[in-house]
């Protein structure tokens, strides 16, 4: 069986235009932006389960599409003479599933649409920041708490009272 999880997929350009810390960045280093994009996406995915295709245009590239992993998020960019908005479709086509829900990633309204249309459910740019944003800091707050219970995972800090006193009575014992 293939993998069920929901699937955010992500126009890339359309994020790193659209947010307010990559935007001048993609200006000075566009390497930068699209890593530091990437970098947030991973963190995103990982708190979230959801599957993470990151698309990038390469409409005046020649060549065949690429697809590779950054940080476990899929990294695709496109075919010559193919754009972003064209291989989200088609991705979004090809992932619908009744198990699974696809969501696109972009501020284009008419890709919104387009995709909607395909049974997509669509996030704009700055509701996808939103949603990255809340989950760093929920990770952070995870970690301080994890740090302030002392950095060793034990497991007597995942059982319930009643269990460490089965535990403790056995150890007597």
């Amino acid at each position: 069986m293939g993998d069920l999880r929901d699937v955010l997929l992500v126009d890339g350009y359309n994020m790193i235009g659209a947010w307010p810390d990559l935007a001048p960045l993609s200006q000075i280093d566009m390497n930068e932006a699209r890593d530091r994009l990437l970098e947030r996406l991973a963190d995103y995915q990982a708190f979230t389960g959801r599957r993470v295709i990151a698309v990038f245009d390469a409409y005046r590239v020649p060549g065949k599409g690429r697809t590779f992993e950054q940080g476990r998020v899929e990294i695709y960019f496109t075919k010559e003479k193919e754009t972003a908005d064209e291989a989200i479709e088609r991705f979004a086509g090809q992932l619908r599933s009744k198990r699974r829900r696809v969501y696109v990633a972009t501020s284009d309204f008419v890709e919104q649409s387009v995709a909607f249309a395909q049974g997509a459910l669509r996030v704009p740019a700055l509701e996808l920041l939103t949603d990255v944003e809340q989950s760093e800091r929920e990770i952070g707050k995870r970690i301080a708490e994890q740090a302030q219970r002392g950095s060793r995972n034990t497991i007597d800090g995942k059982l319930t009272p009643e269990q460490l006193k089965l535990f403790e009575l056995w150890r007597r014992q």
